[in-house]
């Protein structure tokens, strides 16, 4: 790809600023989780139960330990002070505080949010964002929405909102959120509610300003307070934050309270105290007593609470500032152009950004990628220690959980900001899909990239002996370890836009990847055979065995995955210690190691029984103690990873790092002269060598599988399961028992890892991703001297960046319109997305239906789908 450079626009100027920092952060930002209940860090309970210990039920009058939530909300980077916003339709039980979904128990496919909003805009410093929440004019399904879903078995599809008809005949409000900086500490923000419906309708709306609670649980902490000014100003102080000041244009009515816990509802107290978490609640709708609430001077919560008649069609916008200062005319005159001023330097980033990119259409689908993405930055705060050997008030220290999950991750102490999967379906880290996620956001903020890449290996994360964490779900799980690759791929990003790159960078995650590497080989390796395993390895139900959980008797799978992976891994580490050694030839010796480590990797993945020669394909194998080895026969895109490690060497690099070229060379010739295994590697044209997992026939073998759509390729992307078990199920017995896995291209119909993922079918864009950019990169070695037909069947050949353009196509035709006006991605529910306003709007789905490309699982995984942005762009160059 060319290389191009930075305009350097208002916001880039800002982001330049930021690279300074130790941290490139903006105090403020859109930190909010939109999810806090049902986590595992506010779990107290001794059985582990997550779920049922802190259920949405809980969530309007119960506080949090480990941070906050909100609807389209933000707070500062330690989440001291916290500002979104609270709705009322005059027909719900309780305000429209949080974004409401099913718990795991609830739901036939796991936990799912049942809400319809959007991510429509945002920057990376944040200086202008905008978030769309589309709110019933009806009751709020709730108990609908779990009595349906709960009838319903794992074979049929979930019960959505939309049909539930309470967004029939747009009986149902918009309501825009728009945040614009005046500077880094004053923040200005709309709030634009619109009448969608026919009729006359009522909102209450009720901007929210509150204080995390960390007073409940430390005692020595002085509490912050929130001070009434006058009507229409507020004084927020804190200790560590200093004073801020929120200004609002004058409400029906101005509340203060406490954000404590209502001891009353969850344990059932008479302590007499009225002003609780959720106060507002019973004022609003209940209907207590509203004077103490407004005779209440300060807390540490507080709204001002507009009441609005809006009629069919109308809008009206509330206008408010959070400020480190007292400003004498908050509202002034062209008070309004802040937004129009912030929205014009968001066009100009992403235009300049974007500008190479043919067609509005997909422009506006990478800038909506763009925006989820920075959206789902949340402040991430859990102290494992602490956790384990504390109560939270209502239920103590307790042995169950000290000797349960997570209990020996005792030196994990993060609080930070973390790039989020999904804020609501997964308000945690997980280290593959973060390394997925620093992809796009290099495109965009490189700086951010590296730091969430350095972040997850800092020792308040990485356990001693080298260990990542996996999610906090349970930190000891192995996802791939795919930090190596993505570093370089956020290096080579910044290198090509900045025209340098930051050698420093790839220094400190090298060092650190040297410990988890390491970790890989004596934890994962039981033999020392060089065939790892690994368990699950981010494919929850892929196999045909659950393969986190230890199987009966003295067996054990040897992954095919699992050695792929590492294969990627050595042969990743080779090229960052390559790229090193040009500036510190202090390097090479590491690379020349790295490189010994990719052969014998290669060598037990084609030699030691995974490839199957009939099928063409590598299989698992189950070992089993007595007995020969058992190919598990699943054409699944566990065979597909040895694609992954492919790596080209140029020539100027052989010859600028001598003894690495001499170590290799003769390393190849002891092994060939021996008659050992030697992995696949070719010269091109000039001089430079390529270096594989697989032999090229070999290739040719699993893209002839892969470009074949009665297998692996769907109109809309790559399976994760091969259409060829639709008809042909794969059954082994094992210990008594018979395990069959099926073609099974929609929602989940197991219950592995909780069964709102499903691996046996789908298309899941970041294996997609990283199939795609291995074959561009070996077509880009073997130009026009290899081609294959694609699709199978078709009479049409295609070198492999052709292919490579076709895979991509297919993808982001998921995104795209047809010719019909549809997008594949919102399947039987196109009526509501054609609608008047509704036609520009995009969800990045989890995962997608293996022949429809209808979009499942979590809806707003905006981390790793993110990853089309930058197949767009990849694309075009």
């Amino acid at each position: 790809m060319k290389a191009y450079f930075y305009a350097m626009n208002p916001e880039q100027q800002r982001l330049t600023a930021n690279a300074g920092k130790k941290v490139p952060l903006e105090q403020w930002g859109p930190y909010l989780s939109e999810r806090q209940w049902g986590t595992v860090r506010e779990d107290y309970s001794a059985q582990g139960d997550a779920w049922g210990y802190f259920p949405f039920e809980h969530a309007h009058c119960r506080a949090y330990r480990w941070g906050e939530d909100g609807l389209a909300g933000i707070s500062d980077f330690f989440q001291n002070l916290c500002f979104s916003v609270a709705l009322w339709n005059g027909k719900d039980k309780i305000l429209k505080e949080r974004l409401y979904g099913l718990g795991n128990y609830q739901g036939n496919h796991g936990e799912d949010v049942k809400e319809l909003y959007y991510y429509l805009d945002n920057l990376p410093t944040h200086y202008y964002m905008e978030y769309l929440y589309k709110y019933p004019q009806n009751e709020f399904p709730y108990d609908k929405l779990v009595k349906e879903n709960s009838k319903r078995s794992r074979e049929e599809p979930e019960y959505e909102i939309l049909d539930t008809g309470v967004f029939d005949n747009d009986a149902y409000f918009d309501v825009h959120v728009t945040y614009a900086k005046h500077n880094a500490k004053d923040i200005c923000i709309r709030i634009s509610v619109t009448n969608r419906g026919k009729e006359t309708a009522d909102i209450t709306v009720l901007p929210t300003l509150w204080f995390y609670n960390r007073w409940q649980y430390n005692s020595g902490l002085e509490k912050p307070v929130i001070l009434k000014r006058n009507n229409t100003s507020v004084k927020a102080i804190h200790n560590r934050l200093g004073s801020k000041f929120l200004y609002f244009q004058d409400p029906d009515d101005l509340l203060f309270t406490e954000n404590e816990t209502n001891l009353q509802i969850i344990q059932g107290l008479e302590d007499g105290n009225v002003f609780t978490k959720d106060a507002f609640h019973r004022v609003i709708i209940d209907g207590e007593d509203i004077s103490p609430f407004q005779n209440k001077k300060s807390g540490t919560k507080c709204s001002p609470v507009y009441k609005i008649k809006l009629e069919a069609g109308a809008s009206q916008h509330i206008y408010l500032r959070l400020a480190n200062k007292v400003i004498a005319d908050p509202f002034s005159p062209g008070f309004e152009k802040i937004f129009i001023e912030r929205k014009s330097e968001a066009d100009l980033f992403y235009n300049d950004l974007l500008s190479s990119i043919e067609g509005s259409e997909k422009r506006e689908i990478q800038r909506q990628a763009f925006a989820g993405l920075l959206w789902s930055k949340q402040y991430y705060h859990y102290d494992v220690e602490r956790w384990l050997n504390t109560g939270d008030g209502i239920t103590p220290a307790n042995k169950g959980k000290q000797a349960g999950r997570n209990h020996d991750w005792k030196h994990l102490k993060n609080q930070d900001i973390i790039s989020m999967p999904d804020k609501w379906e997964f308000p945690w880290y997980a280290a593959w899909d973060l390394a997925f996620q620093c992809i796009p956001m290099a495109l965009i903020d490189p700086c951010f990239a590296k730091n969430q890449l350095l972040l997850i290996m800092r020792e308040w994360y990485m356990k001693p002996d080298g260990q990542l964490p996996a999610y906090e779900w349970n930190f000891s799980d192995v996802n791939p370890p795919v930090q190596a690759w993505a570093a370089l791929e956020v290096y080579h990003i910044e290198k090509r836009k900045s025209g340098k790159g930051d050698i420093v960078f790839l220094k400190r995650v090298f060092q650190k990847l040297l410990i988890n590497f390491t970790w890989w080989l004596n934890r994962k390796d039981p033999n020392g055979n060089n065939m790892f395993e690994g368990g699950f390895l981010g494919l929850d139900n892929i196999g045909v065995f659950n393969r986190s959980s230890q199987l009966q008797g003295q067996a054990f799978l040897e992954q095919a995955d699992g050695t792929a992976w590492m294969g990627m891994y050595a042969l990743n580490m080779l090229d960052m210690a390559l790229e090193i050694a040009i500036k510190d030839d202090a390097f090479e010796d590491t690379a020349t190691k790295f490189f010994e480590q990719f052969v014998f990797i290669a060598e037990a993945l084609n030699e030691h029984g995974m490839w199957n020669e009939d099928d063409k394909f590598f299989y698992d194998m189950l070992a089993i103690h007595g007995a020969s080895p058992v190919q598990l026969k699943i054409q699944s895109v566990v065979g597909l990873t040895s694609l992954f490690a492919v790596s080209v060497i140029q020539k100027k690099v052989m010859d600028k790092l001598q003894d690495f070229k001499k170590r290799s060379s003769w390393f190849e010739k002891y092994r060939i002269k021996n008659g050992l295994f030697w992995p696949n590697e070719e010269h091109g044209e000039r001089d430079e060598i390529l270096l594989s997992l697989i032999p090229t026939e070999r290739l040719v073998f699993l893209l002839e599988r892969i470009l074949n759509e009665a297998e692996f390729l769907s109109p809309t992307g790559i399976r994760a399961l091969s259409k060829f078990h639709e008809e042909n199920p794969y059954t082994v017995h094992f210990s008594g028992t018979d395990y069959t896995i099926n073609y099974d291209p929609g929602d989940s119909t197991s219950d592995f890892f909780g069964g709102n993922s499903n691996w046996r079918g789908p298309v899941w864009i970041p294996m997609n991703y990283l199939i795609i950019r291995s074959i561009r990169q070996y077509g880009e070695f073997y130009g026009d001297h290899l081609k294959v037909e694609c699709p199978v069947g078709s009479g049409i050949q295609l070198n492999l960046v052709e292919v490579a353009d076709e895979l991509s196509r297919r993808l982001i035709r998921l995104f795209e319109k047809d010719e019909e006006g549809k997008r594949p991605l919102f399947g039987e529910y196109h009526e509501f997305y054609s609608r008047p306003g509704n036609e520009q709007l995009v969800l990045f789905y989890e995962y997608f239906h293996g022949d429809t490309g209808k979009g499942l699982g979590a809806s707003h995984q905006t981390g790793w789908t993110a990853l089309v942005a930058d197949l767009i762009e990849r694309l075009q160059h």
